[in-house]
């Protein structure tokens, strides 16, 4: 089931040009003013994330949505391509994106559900035009809401997921996820199927088209690995780069994204690939899909399908979804299988890594502090030796001060010695000097009358002084 939400700040518009007027007129007379509006807004589409999307009774309703129509095809082009429909149409909205100058949307309001399933099996997967190769592609929508916040319009509901609303992206999806029974090519990177589309406003569709430009990832700038939202158009690096596609994926809940080297879709919610298979394995041929009347009654007479002529498409469908499913989980398992061993591998490397560059600072460590303690050890050998000799130095210091006083005092006590021995002497050599004299004296006179019966007097000595005496008499000591 699909509901809308359109981000749109304008009024719907009434078609009421006189052409336009007459041409209504002239193709239902039967309802000749039924409402046709017009007005502009972002489209955003949404599916329920646990049923398929599958048209079936039970997601039935008496709103459709025709998803895109090419901009050549004006209002009342469109409105011939009804054709005998219109009787049933009660309400029809023509929403404009200024954004797409290639084709717009529109929305459809029925009587009742059998002229909705009638509209749908007569129009779905029809060409707009015949000399053209677009299809006309129609979903049944449960809710149509209308806001003036981007915000709002832009989030999902609750188990619901975001489809594309190019018409390109949405062929590229499964049937199941997209609900588009028939496309005109399985659009693999070899079909040049984007080129029937003027202006390629959609982003995915111009990244595929244009091969020749190198494009990278809008993050980091990887250009390998890369992945682009059907969504917005965001182009990331995937979860063997740096992960900026699932981070995207987790920010905004856009889970469709488009692989550029393969052109396969994988869907990050359902953890697998949605893309569309629509080629023989056998002969690799494109193949139809065809699928059985959508209707109630289980046929309407005007789609060509029946419950015979659906039979062999259903087997051989169901066959290509098992061959899919069973692809996509090998695929899937062989993955995280390779993920795991290279994370494993990573984490090898990392750790051995870590433990080289421990060891060897320890070892740098280990070795600086021996070159350290060698040095220390040293220089406090060194210290203790030249305190020893300190301490010899300071210990003889004294010896040779106690002996050098010695030598002192010694010298000093001889030299008064030969002091007092030199006085001493001249003393002596004084008294012997008088006494030669005197001696002289005598001789000289023993001859001479005049001494005769005189008296002989003691004569003084010539110099007197008290340190003489004293001399005199210490002299005198020492010969007695």
């Amino acid at each position: 089931m699909f509901i809308l939400r359109v981000h749109s700040v304008d009024t719907e518009q009434p078609i009421t040009t006189t052409e336009e007027i007459e041409f209504y007129t002239t193709t239902s007379p039967s309802n000749p003013n039924p409402k046709f509006n017009e007005r502009r807004g972002v489209v955003h589409l949404y599916r329920k994330a646990s049923q398929s999307s599958f048209p079936n009774p039970s997601s039935h309703s008496a709103s459709l949505f025709v998803v895109a129509v090419p901009n050549y095809l004006s209002t009342s082009d469109f409105i011939r391509f009804a054709g005998p429909h219109l009787d049933n149409i009660t309400y029809l909205v023509f929403i404009r994106n200024d954004g797409m100058e290639d084709r717009y949307s529109v929305l459809i309001e029925l009587v009742d559900q059998s002229a909705a399933d009638a509209f749908y099996c007569s129009l779905n997967g029809k060409r707009f035009s015949p000399a053209e190769a677009e299809l006309c592609h129609i979903l049944f929508t449960d809710s149509v809401e209308y806001t003036e916040l981007g915000e709002i319009a832009s989030t999902p509901p609750v188990g619901f997921t975001e489809l594309p609303t190019c018409p390109i992206c949405l062929e590229r999806l499964d049937p199941d996820t997209s609900g588009i029974l028939s496309t005109f090519c399985d659009h693999s990177f070899q079909c040049s199927c984007t080129s029937k589309w003027t202006y390629l406003s959609c982003t995915v569709c111009r990244f595929c088209q244009q091969q020749d430009e190198k494009p990278a990832c809008s993050i980091c700038g990887s250009l390998e690995n890369l992945w682009v939202c059907l969504i917005c158009g965001f182009l990331g690096c995937g979860r063997y780069k740096e992960g900026h596609a699932v981070k995207h994926w987790k920010d905004t809940q856009h889970c469709y994204s488009l692989e550029l080297i393969s052109q396969q879709i994988w869907d990050y919610v359902g953890d697998g690939y949605v893309h569309r298979l629509n080629q023989s394995k056998a002969d690799v041929k494109s193949v139809e899909m065809n699928y059985r009347c959508m209707s109630i009654e289980g046929t309407c007479g005007s789609c060509g399908y029946g419950d015979d002529s659906g039979i062999n498409e259903a087997i051989y469908s169901s066959k290509v979804e098992a061959i899919f499913d069973e692809y996509s989980h090998l695929l899937a398992t062989e993955l995280e299988k390779q993920r795991q061993s290279y994370e494993s591998l990573l984490a090898e490397a990392k750790s051995k890594r870590d433990s080289s560059i421990a060891e060897a600072v320890e070892k740098a460590v280990t070795s600086e502090m021996q070159d350290i303690q060698s040095k220390l050890d040293k220089c406090t050998e060194e210290k203790n030796a030249l305190a020893e000799i300190n301490r010899y130095l300071i210990k003889n210091q004294q010896v040779w001060h106690e002996k050098v006083k010695e030598i002192e005092e010694r010298e000093a006590s001889q030299l008064r010695l030969k002091d007092e021995k030199i006085l001493d002497l001249e003393e002596q050599i004084r008294d012997l000097k008088v006494y030669i004299e005197a001696q002289k004296t005598l001789i000289d006179m023993t001859d001479s009358d005049s001494i005769r019966g005189g008296t002989l007097l003691p004569v003084p000595p010539m110099q007197s002084s008290s340190a003489n005496t004293r001399k005199h008499k210490k002299s005198g000591r020492r010969k007695n």
